[in-house]
């Protein structure tokens, strides 16, 4: 792969994924240098030249902070912009905001298409992601955005790890049906569904179970876990039902709050997240937590981008 016309921008907050790219693709990361100041204003220079380069702008944006990281992306962008890169792709593995995607009761903004003109103000000329929590996220941006999917690593995964033959997908709502469907669709196993039933009178529902789990090995499967709520609940429906045990795998491990606590305290016996959020060292050396690299996925993408090669290959291959 040619490196004299490909950059990696990064702010020190995210360093731990795009060093990892870097590698796989054999090029430096890109020296740059941000500051913070008193009042938390931020100043950010990029050190070498970026003129009529193909520059690639990697942010992990996950639960802490999250308006500074932005804020921190689009300067990033905005830098590469003003400094003449050829073309800037913003490298968002987890989108800020993709749960503000519509306007679901009145006098509420639609934050993720106010994301997405930020960025397009900011100078994005490209957006690689990866499981948006709404599709219909796409359509906010005049540019072209490629989300790539966790599955072909969750699969590798769930293979080594969790014995397929006696294993079950589940999906914890309606919504993730379809994402469960294709998962059990690539093990070749059987999947079930979490329905909440509301129960009338009452503003808090209940859980219905639609499937056969007894003595199987439950896979929850869904997009992001922030509170850990729903999983949690999820796991106590499926074993009241008779499943052995409970794994849960998520794209985006934001882990809010007291999500880890009671993840501790609760009857899961793992939680698998991916590495589109950074964590820190105590999370990723705790004993019910796994982290699944996708690094090697968006490092093929930036390849495949900077050649002009297809990027659909990735959905079902790597």
């Amino acid at each position: 792969m040619p490196t004299n016309s490909i950059k990696l921008i990064a702010s020190d907050c995210h360093l731990s994924i795009v060093k990892t790219i870097a590698e796989r693709l054999s090029i430096p990361v890109t020296e740059c240098v941000l500051i913070k100041d008193f009042d938390r204003e931020i100043t950010f220079s990029i050190c070498e030249s970026v003129r009529d380069q193909d520059v690639y702008v990697v942010a992990q944006i996950g639960s802490r902070e999250v308006n500074d990281r932005v804020l921190e992306l689009l300067i990033m962008i905005n830098a590469a912009k003003t400094a003449s890169a050829r073309k800037i792709t913003a490298v968002i593995p987890n989108f800020p905001y993709a749960r503000q995607d519509k306007r679901d009761k009145g006098r509420v903004p639609i934050t993720a298409r106010l994301i997405a003109d930020m960025l397009l103000t900011a100078g994005s000329d490209h957006i690689v992601t990866m499981d948006l929590h709404a599709s219909q996220i796409q359509g906010f941006f005049d540019i072209p955005l490629d989300n790539l999917y966790a599955e072909p690593n969750i699969v590798r995964y769930i293979k080594e790890h969790v014995e397929c033959d006696n294993c079950i997908i589940v999906s914890p709502d309606a919504g993730g049906a379809k994402r469960a469907a294709s998962l059990a669709e690539d093990l070749n196993v059987v999947f079930a569904l979490i329905h909440k039933e509301q129960i009338s009178g009452k503003r808090n529902s209940k859980m219905v179970l639609v499937g056969n789990v007894k003595n199987k090995t439950c896979i929850i499967v869904d997009d992001m876990a922030d509170t850990c709520g729903t999983l949690i609940k999820a796991t106590e429906v499926l074993l009241e039902n008779g499943a052995n045990q409970v794994i849960a795998i998520v794209t985006h491990g934001i882990l809010s709050g007291n999500a880890l606590k009671d993840i501790c305290s609760s009857f899961m016996n793992k939680l698998v997240c991916t590495n589109t959020v950074q964590f820190d060292h105590e999370l990723e050396a705790h004993p019910k937590i796994d982290i699944i690299d996708v690094s090697g996925v968006l490092a093929e993408a930036i390849r495949r981008l900077h050649n002009g090669e297809s990027v659909s290959y990735l959905f079902k291959n790597h």
